[in-house]
Protein backbone atom coordinates (compact mmCIF):
# COMPACT_ATOMS: atom_id res chain seq x y z
CA UNK A 1 0.00 0.00 0.00
CA UNK A 2 3.20 2.09 0.05
CA UNK A 3 2.28 5.15 -1.50
CA UNK A 4 5.68 6.27 -2.82
CA UNK A 5 8.44 4.78 -4.03
CA UNK A 6 12.38 5.42 -3.09
CA UNK A 7 15.64 3.69 -3.21
CA UNK A 8 17.37 3.29 -0.14
CA UNK A 9 20.97 5.51 0.17
CA UNK A 10 22.96 2.65 1.69
CA UNK A 11 22.69 -1.18 1.07
CA UNK A 12 24.09 -4.37 2.69
CA UNK A 13 25.03 -6.90 0.36
CA UNK A 14 23.84 -10.15 2.45
CA UNK A 15 26.50 -12.14 -0.67
CA UNK A 16 28.05 -10.05 -3.45
CA UNK A 17 29.82 -12.50 -5.97
CA UNK A 18 31.23 -10.03 -8.40
CA UNK A 19 30.95 -6.14 -6.68
CA UNK A 20 28.68 -3.83 -8.07
CA UNK A 21 28.56 -2.00 -11.33
CA UNK A 22 27.48 1.53 -11.58
CA UNK A 23 25.21 2.70 -14.50
CA UNK A 24 27.95 6.13 -15.36
CA UNK A 25 27.65 8.66 -18.08
CA UNK A 26 31.52 9.37 -19.16
CA UNK A 27 32.62 12.66 -20.83
CA UNK A 28 30.78 12.46 -24.43
CA UNK A 29 30.70 11.56 -26.77
CA UNK A 30 31.34 7.56 -24.98
CA UNK A 31 27.96 5.75 -24.51
CA UNK A 32 26.93 5.19 -21.20
CA UNK A 33 28.63 1.88 -19.75
CA UNK A 34 28.30 0.08 -16.73
CA UNK A 35 31.70 0.33 -14.80
CA UNK A 36 32.95 -2.33 -12.50
CA UNK A 37 32.97 -0.73 -8.46
CA UNK A 38 34.49 -2.92 -5.71
CA UNK A 39 32.79 -5.44 -3.80
CA UNK A 40 31.47 -4.43 -0.66
CA UNK A 41 32.62 -7.88 0.86
CA UNK A 42 33.07 -11.27 -0.48
CA UNK A 43 31.30 -14.51 0.31
CA UNK A 44 31.41 -18.05 -1.01
CA UNK A 45 28.24 -18.59 -3.23
CA UNK A 46 27.74 -20.54 -5.70
CA UNK A 47 29.65 -19.12 -9.51
CA UNK A 48 28.07 -16.26 -11.56
CA UNK A 49 26.44 -18.68 -14.16
CA UNK A 50 23.97 -19.49 -11.02
CA UNK A 51 22.72 -15.83 -10.93
CA UNK A 52 20.72 -16.78 -14.06
CA UNK A 53 19.94 -20.35 -13.32
CA UNK A 54 17.41 -18.58 -10.86
CA UNK A 55 15.05 -17.93 -14.07
CA UNK A 56 16.91 -20.88 -15.80
CA UNK A 57 16.14 -24.44 -15.27
CA UNK A 58 15.57 -27.84 -16.98
CA UNK A 59 12.23 -26.63 -17.98
CA UNK A 60 13.64 -24.44 -20.40
CA UNK A 61 11.56 -25.55 -24.18
CA UNK A 62 13.87 -27.32 -26.29
CA UNK A 63 15.50 -25.47 -28.81
CA UNK A 64 16.27 -22.65 -26.30
CA UNK A 65 20.27 -23.22 -26.01
CA UNK A 66 21.82 -23.55 -22.87
CA UNK A 67 23.29 -21.32 -20.39
CA UNK A 68 26.55 -19.11 -21.74
CA UNK A 69 29.83 -19.41 -20.36
CA UNK A 70 30.70 -17.39 -17.35
CA UNK A 71 32.70 -14.49 -19.66
CA UNK A 72 29.51 -13.99 -22.11
CA UNK A 73 27.32 -14.20 -18.96
CA UNK A 74 29.28 -11.00 -17.54
CA UNK A 75 28.54 -9.38 -21.11
CA UNK A 76 25.36 -9.90 -21.36
CA UNK A 77 24.13 -9.10 -17.42
CA UNK A 78 26.25 -5.23 -18.24
CA UNK A 79 24.51 -5.03 -21.75
CA UNK A 80 21.12 -6.07 -19.81
CA UNK A 81 21.26 -3.54 -17.00
CA UNK A 82 22.29 -0.64 -19.53
CA UNK A 83 19.74 -1.39 -22.06
CA UNK A 84 17.22 -1.82 -18.79
CA UNK A 85 17.68 1.85 -17.51
CA UNK A 86 17.52 3.81 -20.98
CA UNK A 87 14.48 1.48 -21.33
CA UNK A 88 13.11 2.32 -17.73
CA UNK A 89 13.52 5.93 -18.88
CA UNK A 90 11.49 5.45 -21.65
CA UNK A 91 8.74 3.35 -21.21
CA UNK A 92 8.28 5.61 -17.64
CA UNK A 93 9.13 2.73 -15.04
CA UNK A 94 10.60 5.92 -12.84
CA UNK A 95 9.64 6.67 -9.68
CA UNK A 96 10.51 9.82 -7.29
CA UNK A 97 13.67 10.51 -6.09
CA UNK A 98 13.93 11.56 -2.03
CA UNK A 99 17.55 12.52 -2.50
CA UNK A 100 16.41 15.66 -4.82
CA UNK A 101 14.52 18.11 -2.70
CA UNK A 102 12.22 19.33 -5.50
CA UNK A 103 10.97 15.92 -6.73
CA UNK A 104 7.07 15.93 -6.57
CA UNK A 105 7.10 19.35 -6.58
CA UNK A 106 8.44 20.52 -10.64
CA UNK A 107 7.15 17.97 -12.80
CA UNK A 108 9.92 16.37 -14.58
CA UNK A 109 12.16 16.99 -11.78
CA UNK A 110 14.20 14.50 -9.38
CA UNK A 111 12.88 11.38 -11.59
CA UNK A 112 15.11 7.89 -11.08
CA UNK A 113 14.32 4.22 -12.49
CA UNK A 114 12.59 2.25 -10.06
CA UNK A 115 14.26 -0.45 -8.45
CA UNK A 116 13.84 -4.01 -10.55
CA UNK A 117 15.57 -7.37 -10.75
CA UNK A 118 17.57 -7.64 -13.76
CA UNK A 119 15.88 -11.21 -14.26
CA UNK A 120 12.21 -12.89 -13.70
CA UNK A 121 12.11 -14.62 -11.15
CA UNK A 122 11.13 -18.86 -11.23
CA UNK A 123 7.52 -19.58 -10.05
CA UNK A 124 6.62 -22.93 -10.12
CA UNK A 125 3.27 -22.98 -12.20
CA UNK A 126 0.98 -25.00 -10.49
CA UNK A 127 1.37 -22.08 -7.49
CA UNK A 128 1.05 -19.39 -9.90
CA UNK A 129 -2.55 -21.19 -10.87
CA UNK A 130 -3.62 -22.02 -7.35
CA UNK A 131 -2.72 -17.83 -6.71
CA UNK A 132 -4.88 -16.65 -9.14
CA UNK A 133 -8.00 -18.89 -8.54
CA UNK A 134 -7.66 -17.37 -4.71
CA UNK A 135 -8.51 -14.41 -6.54
CA UNK A 136 -12.06 -14.17 -7.35
CA UNK A 137 -12.71 -15.55 -3.65
CA UNK A 138 -10.84 -13.44 -1.55
CA UNK A 139 -12.73 -10.65 -3.26
CA UNK A 140 -15.79 -12.54 -2.49
CA UNK A 141 -15.05 -12.73 0.90
CA UNK A 142 -14.24 -9.08 1.39
CA UNK A 143 -17.73 -7.98 -0.17
CA UNK A 144 -19.42 -10.95 2.97
CA UNK A 145 -17.62 -10.03 5.46
CA UNK A 146 -17.91 -6.26 4.64
CA UNK A 147 -22.05 -6.60 5.01
CA UNK A 148 -21.58 -7.82 8.39
CA UNK A 149 -21.31 -4.99 10.47
CA UNK A 150 -21.56 -6.24 14.02
CA UNK A 151 -18.38 -9.18 13.20
CA UNK A 152 -16.70 -5.98 12.23
CA UNK A 153 -17.31 -4.21 15.63
CA UNK A 154 -17.12 -7.18 17.81
CA UNK A 155 -13.63 -8.28 16.21
CA UNK A 156 -11.95 -4.90 16.12
CA UNK A 157 -13.39 -3.86 19.87
CA UNK A 158 -10.60 -4.28 22.20
CA UNK A 159 -8.03 -3.03 19.48
CA UNK A 160 -10.10 0.14 19.01
CA UNK A 161 -9.42 0.53 22.74
CA UNK A 162 -5.17 0.93 22.13
CA UNK A 163 -5.51 2.09 19.00
CA UNK A 164 -6.58 5.53 18.25
CA UNK A 165 -6.70 4.98 14.64
CA UNK A 166 -8.50 1.96 14.32
CA UNK A 167 -11.01 3.70 16.73
CA UNK A 168 -12.15 6.86 14.25
CA UNK A 169 -12.52 4.02 11.34
CA UNK A 170 -14.74 2.00 13.47
CA UNK A 171 -16.55 5.98 14.32
CA UNK A 172 -16.85 6.47 10.99
CA UNK A 173 -18.08 2.50 10.69
CA UNK A 174 -20.48 2.69 13.48
CA UNK A 175 -22.12 6.09 12.55
CA UNK A 176 -23.07 4.30 9.29
CA UNK A 177 -24.37 1.35 10.63
CA UNK A 178 -27.00 3.86 12.32
CA UNK A 179 -28.55 5.34 9.66
CA UNK A 180 -28.28 2.05 7.91
CA UNK A 181 -26.87 3.28 4.69
CA UNK A 182 -26.94 0.92 1.97
CA UNK A 183 -24.09 1.03 -0.71
CA UNK A 184 -25.90 -0.59 -3.29
CA UNK A 185 -22.44 -0.52 -5.93
CA UNK A 186 -19.82 -1.65 -4.34
CA UNK A 187 -16.07 -1.01 -5.82
CA UNK A 188 -13.19 -2.80 -4.32
CA UNK A 189 -9.90 -3.16 -5.93
CA UNK A 190 -7.38 -5.34 -3.99
CA UNK A 191 -4.67 -7.39 -3.61
CA UNK A 192 -3.77 -10.66 -2.14
CA UNK A 193 0.01 -10.85 -0.69
CA UNK A 194 1.76 -14.58 -0.75
CA UNK A 195 4.54 -16.46 -0.01
CA UNK A 196 6.49 -20.23 -0.76
CA UNK A 197 7.12 -21.59 2.38
CA UNK A 198 10.12 -23.89 1.82
CA UNK A 199 9.42 -25.79 4.60
CA UNK A 200 5.98 -26.97 3.91
CA UNK A 201 6.26 -26.66 0.01
CA UNK A 202 3.64 -24.68 0.38
CA UNK A 203 1.55 -20.84 -1.02
CA UNK A 204 0.56 -19.23 2.01
CA UNK A 205 -1.02 -15.49 2.44
CA UNK A 206 0.89 -12.48 3.90
CA UNK A 207 -1.98 -10.17 3.86
CA UNK A 208 -4.55 -8.79 1.80
CA UNK A 209 -4.86 -5.24 0.89
CA UNK A 210 -8.22 -3.26 0.49
CA UNK A 211 -7.09 0.14 0.18
CA UNK A 212 -5.06 1.52 -1.99
CA UNK A 213 -3.66 -1.77 -3.44
CA UNK A 214 -0.21 -0.18 -4.75
CA UNK A 215 1.76 -0.97 -7.98
CA UNK A 216 -0.91 -2.11 -10.64
CA UNK A 217 1.04 0.69 -12.91
CA UNK A 218 4.66 -0.25 -12.54
CA UNK A 219 4.06 -4.04 -11.96
CA UNK A 220 2.80 -4.32 -15.36
CA UNK A 221 5.68 -2.28 -16.77
CA UNK A 222 8.59 -4.45 -15.29
CA UNK A 223 6.27 -7.65 -17.22
CA UNK A 224 7.13 -5.83 -20.46
CA UNK A 225 10.63 -4.85 -19.69
CA UNK A 226 11.88 -8.51 -18.72
CA UNK A 227 10.29 -10.07 -21.80
CA UNK A 228 11.81 -7.09 -23.80
CA UNK A 229 15.40 -8.17 -22.15
CA UNK A 230 14.23 -11.80 -23.00
CA UNK A 231 13.78 -11.12 -26.35
CA UNK A 232 16.52 -9.41 -26.90
CA UNK A 233 18.63 -11.72 -24.81
CA UNK A 234 17.05 -14.94 -24.13
CA UNK A 235 18.42 -17.89 -26.69
CA UNK A 236 22.43 -17.01 -24.36
CA UNK A 237 20.50 -17.10 -21.45
CA UNK A 238 18.39 -20.05 -21.82
CA UNK A 239 15.45 -18.54 -21.33
CA UNK A 240 11.95 -17.98 -22.84
CA UNK A 241 9.55 -14.80 -22.97
CA UNK A 242 6.83 -16.44 -23.36
CA UNK A 243 7.24 -17.95 -19.76
CA UNK A 244 6.49 -14.49 -18.29
CA UNK A 245 3.04 -14.23 -17.91
CA UNK A 246 1.33 -11.10 -19.55
CA UNK A 247 0.39 -8.82 -16.87
CA UNK A 248 -2.24 -6.07 -17.83
CA UNK A 249 -3.33 -4.72 -13.89
CA UNK A 250 -3.18 -1.13 -14.56
CA UNK A 251 -5.30 -1.05 -17.76
CA UNK A 252 -7.86 -3.98 -15.59
CA UNK A 253 -8.10 -1.63 -12.52
CA UNK A 254 -8.93 1.20 -14.90
CA UNK A 255 -11.43 -0.42 -16.97
CA UNK A 256 -13.27 -1.88 -13.22
CA UNK A 257 -13.15 1.79 -12.48
CA UNK A 258 -14.77 3.34 -15.75
CA UNK A 259 -17.46 0.02 -15.18
CA UNK A 260 -18.12 1.69 -11.59
CA UNK A 261 -18.48 4.75 -13.39
CA UNK A 262 -21.04 3.27 -16.17
CA UNK A 263 -23.16 1.49 -13.49
CA UNK A 264 -23.55 4.91 -11.64
CA UNK A 265 -25.59 5.46 -14.43
CA UNK A 266 -25.08 8.82 -15.83
CA UNK A 267 -27.71 9.32 -18.84
CA UNK A 268 -26.56 12.43 -20.34
CA UNK A 269 -23.11 11.30 -21.11
CA UNK A 270 -20.93 8.46 -22.02
CA UNK A 271 -18.24 7.79 -20.62
CA UNK A 272 -16.07 8.62 -23.81
CA UNK A 273 -17.69 12.02 -23.80
CA UNK A 274 -16.46 12.52 -19.85
CA UNK A 275 -13.60 14.85 -19.24
CA UNK A 276 -11.99 13.42 -15.74
CA UNK A 277 -11.04 16.13 -13.14
CA UNK A 278 -9.07 14.91 -10.10
CA UNK A 279 -8.89 17.06 -6.61
CA UNK A 280 -6.46 15.96 -3.46
CA UNK A 281 -8.03 16.48 -0.37
CA UNK A 282 -6.06 17.52 2.37
CA UNK A 283 -5.65 13.80 3.61
CA UNK A 284 -3.69 13.56 0.03
CA UNK A 285 -6.98 11.26 -1.14
CA UNK A 286 -7.67 11.64 -4.60
CA UNK A 287 -11.13 12.39 -5.81
CA UNK A 288 -12.15 11.90 -8.66
CA UNK A 289 -15.04 13.47 -10.97
CA UNK A 290 -16.43 11.57 -13.51
CA UNK A 291 -20.30 11.73 -12.77
CA UNK A 292 -23.41 14.07 -12.55
CA UNK A 293 -24.68 12.44 -9.59
CA UNK A 294 -23.22 11.79 -5.96
CA UNK A 295 -21.19 14.02 -3.74
CA UNK A 296 -21.08 17.54 -4.49
CA UNK A 297 -17.41 19.30 -5.03
CA UNK A 298 -17.01 22.39 -3.97
CA UNK A 299 -17.09 23.78 -7.32
CA UNK A 300 -20.48 22.63 -8.11
CA UNK A 301 -19.48 19.36 -10.39
CA UNK A 302 -20.20 16.30 -8.33
CA UNK A 303 -18.29 13.04 -7.48
CA UNK A 304 -19.53 9.50 -8.75
CA UNK A 305 -16.35 7.38 -7.72
CA UNK A 306 -14.19 8.46 -4.66
CA UNK A 307 -10.28 6.73 -4.98
CA UNK A 308 -8.44 6.34 -2.14
CA UNK A 309 -4.39 6.64 -2.70
CA UNK A 310 -4.05 7.71 0.56
CA UNK A 311 -5.90 7.62 4.25
CA UNK A 312 -4.84 4.14 5.55
CA UNK A 313 -2.13 5.32 7.87
CA UNK A 314 -2.56 7.75 11.38
CA UNK A 315 -0.10 10.39 9.36
CA UNK A 316 -2.49 10.74 6.91
CA UNK A 317 -5.24 12.13 8.74
CA UNK A 318 -2.91 15.26 11.00
CA UNK A 319 -6.15 17.12 11.97
CA UNK A 320 -9.96 16.55 12.21
CA UNK A 321 -10.02 18.21 9.04
CA UNK A 322 -9.06 15.01 7.76
CA UNK A 323 -11.39 13.06 9.70
CA UNK A 324 -14.15 15.15 8.68
CA UNK A 325 -13.38 14.77 4.83
CA UNK A 326 -13.15 10.88 5.44
CA UNK A 327 -16.66 10.74 7.02
CA UNK A 328 -18.49 13.57 4.10
CA UNK A 329 -17.22 10.78 1.87
CA UNK A 330 -18.61 7.86 3.51
CA UNK A 331 -21.60 9.72 3.76
CA UNK A 332 -22.52 10.64 -0.05
CA UNK A 333 -24.18 8.26 -2.14
CA UNK A 334 -20.76 8.22 -4.36
CA UNK A 335 -18.93 5.34 -4.86
CA UNK A 336 -16.25 4.60 -2.33
CA UNK A 337 -12.93 2.57 -3.15
CA UNK A 338 -12.91 0.98 -0.40
CA UNK A 339 -16.13 1.93 1.17
CA UNK A 340 -15.41 2.39 4.92
CA UNK A 341 -16.66 -1.70 5.86
CA UNK A 342 -14.17 -2.52 2.46
CA UNK A 343 -11.15 -0.88 4.74
CA UNK A 344 -12.38 -2.46 7.72
CA UNK A 345 -11.99 -5.95 6.37
CA UNK A 346 -8.31 -5.68 5.30
CA UNK A 347 -7.22 -5.15 8.92
CA UNK A 348 -4.98 -7.74 10.08
CA UNK A 349 -7.11 -8.33 13.47
CA UNK A 350 -9.59 -9.62 10.85
CA UNK A 351 -7.52 -11.57 9.18
CA UNK A 352 -6.60 -13.38 12.32
CA UNK A 353 -10.41 -13.50 13.27
CA UNK A 354 -10.96 -15.53 9.39
CA UNK A 355 -8.63 -17.70 9.76
CA UNK A 356 -10.50 -19.20 13.49
CA UNK A 357 -12.53 -22.44 12.79
CA UNK A 358 -15.83 -22.57 11.76
CA UNK A 359 -15.61 -18.34 10.80
CA UNK A 360 -15.19 -18.63 7.10
CA UNK A 361 -18.62 -20.41 6.95
CA UNK A 362 -20.34 -17.73 8.70
CA UNK A 363 -19.57 -15.84 5.16
CA UNK A 364 -19.11 -18.65 2.24
CA UNK A 365 -21.39 -21.56 1.17
CA UNK A 366 -19.48 -23.37 -1.34
CA UNK A 367 -16.65 -25.66 0.80
CA UNK A 368 -14.28 -26.07 -2.08
CA UNK A 369 -13.82 -22.05 -1.77
CA UNK A 370 -13.61 -22.75 1.75
CA UNK A 371 -10.58 -25.34 1.67
CA UNK A 372 -8.66 -22.81 -1.32
CA UNK A 373 -8.58 -20.26 1.31
CA UNK A 374 -7.48 -22.40 4.43
CA UNK A 375 -4.90 -23.79 2.18
CA UNK A 376 -3.14 -20.63 2.03
CA UNK A 377 -3.91 -19.03 5.54
CA UNK A 378 -0.48 -19.52 7.50
CA UNK A 379 -0.89 -19.93 11.04
CA UNK A 380 -2.69 -16.92 13.15
CA UNK A 381 -3.17 -16.05 16.63
CA UNK A 382 -3.93 -13.41 19.43
CA UNK A 383 -1.92 -12.44 22.30
CA UNK A 384 -4.85 -13.69 24.21
CA UNK A 385 -3.34 -17.25 23.46
CA UNK A 386 -0.57 -17.62 26.50
CA UNK A 387 0.78 -21.10 25.05
CA UNK A 388 1.51 -19.81 21.60
CA UNK A 389 3.02 -16.49 23.32
CA UNK A 390 5.28 -18.65 25.49
CA UNK A 391 6.28 -20.39 22.14
CA UNK A 392 6.74 -17.34 19.82
CA UNK A 393 9.16 -15.96 23.45
CA UNK A 394 11.05 -19.42 23.46
CA UNK A 395 11.36 -19.59 19.45
CA UNK A 396 11.00 -16.02 18.12
CA UNK A 397 12.18 -16.51 14.57
CA UNK A 398 9.60 -18.86 14.13
CA UNK A 399 7.26 -15.76 13.87
CA UNK A 400 6.48 -12.24 13.09
CA UNK A 401 4.02 -9.52 15.33
CA UNK A 402 1.84 -7.40 12.84
CA UNK A 403 0.27 -3.92 14.90
CA UNK A 404 -2.83 -2.63 13.29
CA UNK A 405 -0.42 -0.48 10.46
CA UNK A 406 -0.09 -0.33 6.40
CA UNK A 407 2.58 0.35 4.23
CA UNK A 408 5.20 -1.83 5.45
CA UNK A 409 8.04 -0.93 8.38
CA UNK A 410 5.85 -1.91 11.20
CA UNK A 411 6.54 -5.13 11.71
CA UNK A 412 8.54 -6.61 14.88
CA UNK A 413 11.10 -9.77 14.08
CA UNK A 414 13.46 -11.87 16.58
CA UNK A 415 14.96 -9.95 19.59
CA UNK A 416 12.81 -7.14 18.95
CA UNK A 417 10.05 -9.73 18.97
CA UNK A 418 10.69 -11.44 22.36
CA UNK A 419 10.96 -7.87 23.96
CA UNK A 420 8.20 -6.72 23.19
CA UNK A 421 5.94 -9.67 23.88
CA UNK A 422 7.79 -9.96 27.44
CA UNK A 423 7.13 -6.20 28.03
CA UNK A 424 3.19 -6.60 26.82
CA UNK A 425 3.15 -9.24 29.61
CA UNK A 426 4.60 -7.56 32.26
CA UNK A 427 1.75 -4.73 31.40
CA UNK A 428 -1.16 -7.31 31.19
CA UNK A 429 -3.03 -4.56 29.55
CA UNK A 430 -5.41 -4.13 26.53
CA UNK A 431 -2.03 -3.17 24.33
CA UNK A 432 -1.89 -6.89 24.14
CA UNK A 433 -5.34 -6.28 21.49
CA UNK A 434 -3.49 -4.15 19.27
CA UNK A 435 -0.98 -6.78 17.79
CA UNK A 436 -1.69 -10.41 16.55
CA UNK A 437 1.10 -13.13 15.87
CA UNK A 438 1.65 -15.05 12.87
CA UNK A 439 3.81 -18.16 11.87
CA UNK A 440 6.84 -16.82 9.78
CA UNK A 441 6.94 -17.88 6.47
CA UNK A 442 10.64 -19.05 4.91
CA UNK A 443 10.59 -18.88 1.29
CA UNK A 444 14.05 -20.59 -0.41
CA UNK A 445 16.35 -17.47 -1.11
CA UNK A 446 18.44 -17.77 -5.06
CA UNK A 447 21.14 -15.18 -6.28
CA UNK A 448 19.55 -12.44 -8.24
CA UNK A 449 20.80 -9.39 -9.97
CA UNK A 450 19.16 -6.53 -8.53
CA UNK A 451 19.07 -2.52 -10.46
CA UNK A 452 18.82 0.62 -7.53
CA UNK A 453 20.06 3.59 -8.21
CA UNK A 454 21.99 2.97 -11.10
CA UNK A 455 23.59 0.15 -9.51
CA UNK A 456 23.64 -3.49 -10.36
CA UNK A 457 24.65 -5.70 -7.27
CA UNK A 458 24.13 -9.51 -6.76
CA UNK A 459 22.12 -10.76 -3.86
CA UNK A 460 20.55 -13.64 -2.29
CA UNK A 461 17.25 -12.71 -2.35
CA UNK A 462 13.58 -14.11 -1.62
CA UNK A 463 10.44 -12.80 -3.22
CA UNK A 464 6.73 -12.01 -2.63
CA UNK A 465 4.09 -12.26 -5.11
CA UNK A 466 0.78 -10.12 -4.78
CA UNK A 467 -2.18 -10.86 -7.02
CA UNK A 468 -4.29 -8.13 -7.77
CA UNK A 469 -8.03 -8.41 -7.88
CA UNK A 470 -11.59 -6.43 -8.74
CA UNK A 471 -14.64 -6.41 -7.66
CA UNK A 472 -18.17 -4.69 -8.59
CA UNK A 473 -21.39 -5.41 -7.61
CA UNK A 474 -24.58 -3.44 -8.31
CA UNK A 475 -27.11 -4.74 -5.92
CA UNK A 476 -27.61 -8.15 -6.94
CA UNK A 477 -25.87 -8.41 -9.64
CA UNK A 478 -22.15 -9.09 -9.78
CA UNK A 479 -20.87 -7.08 -12.75
CA UNK A 480 -17.03 -8.27 -12.30
CA UNK A 481 -14.67 -10.27 -10.09
CA UNK A 482 -11.76 -10.92 -11.45
CA UNK A 483 -8.22 -11.99 -10.81
CA UNK A 484 -6.25 -8.83 -12.70
CA UNK A 485 -3.02 -8.89 -12.66
CA UNK A 486 0.53 -9.55 -10.26
CA UNK A 487 3.31 -7.73 -8.43
CA UNK A 488 6.53 -9.33 -7.54
CA UNK A 489 8.51 -8.14 -4.81
CA UNK A 490 12.24 -9.56 -3.96
CA UNK A 491 14.03 -8.19 -1.18
CA UNK A 492 17.21 -9.32 0.36
CA UNK A 493 17.27 -12.53 2.09
CA UNK A 494 18.77 -10.45 4.84
CA UNK A 495 15.79 -7.69 5.21
CA UNK A 496 12.51 -8.68 7.43
CA UNK A 497 11.01 -5.89 5.59
CA UNK A 498 9.48 -6.29 1.85
CA UNK A 499 8.07 -2.65 0.80
CA UNK A 500 9.58 -1.06 -2.26
CA UNK A 501 8.34 2.65 -1.30
CA UNK A 502 10.15 1.82 1.95
CA UNK A 503 13.24 0.94 0.25
CA UNK A 504 13.16 -2.83 1.32
CA UNK A 505 12.90 -4.93 -2.08
CA UNK A 506 12.92 -3.99 -6.54
CA UNK A 507 9.84 -5.16 -8.42
CA UNK A 508 10.20 -7.88 -10.35
CA UNK A 509 8.40 -10.32 -12.45
CA UNK A 510 7.68 -14.04 -12.93
CA UNK A 511 9.25 -16.95 -15.04
CA UNK A 512 6.70 -19.95 -14.89
CA UNK A 513 8.35 -23.54 -14.46
CA UNK A 514 7.24 -26.55 -14.57
CA UNK A 515 8.15 -28.04 -11.57
CA UNK A 516 5.23 -28.76 -9.25
CA UNK A 517 7.15 -27.61 -5.77
CA UNK A 518 10.16 -25.43 -4.58
CA UNK A 519 12.80 -28.67 -5.38
CA UNK A 520 16.14 -27.53 -7.88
Amino acid sequence: MSSYVTTPHHHHHHGCCSGSRRLQAPAPPARPRLVVAAAARHVALPPRRAVASRAMSAEAPLGVAPAAAEEEMAAVVDEMAEEAAVWCAVHGLVVGDRAEPRSGTIPGVGLVHAPFALLPTRFPASFWKQARELAPIFNDLVDRVSLDGEFLQDSLSRTRQVDDFTSRLLDIHAKMMEVNKEEDIRLGLHRSDYMLDSGTNSLLQIELNTISSSFPGLSSLVSELHRTLLNRHGKVLGLDSKRIPQNWAATQFAEALSMAWTEFNNKRKTLAQVEAEGQVLPDGTLVVYVSCVGMKAGDGQTVSVVYFRAGYSPNDYPSEAEWRARLLMEQSSAIKCPSISYHLVGTKKIQQELAKPNILERFLNNKEDIAKLRKCFAGLWSLDNEEIVKTAIEKPDLFVLKPQREGGGNNIYGYDLRETLVRLQKEQGEALAAYILMQRIFPRASLTHLVQGGVCFEDLTISELGIFGAYLRNKDKVVLNNQCGYLMRTKVSSSNEGGVAAGFAVLDSILLTDEYGLET
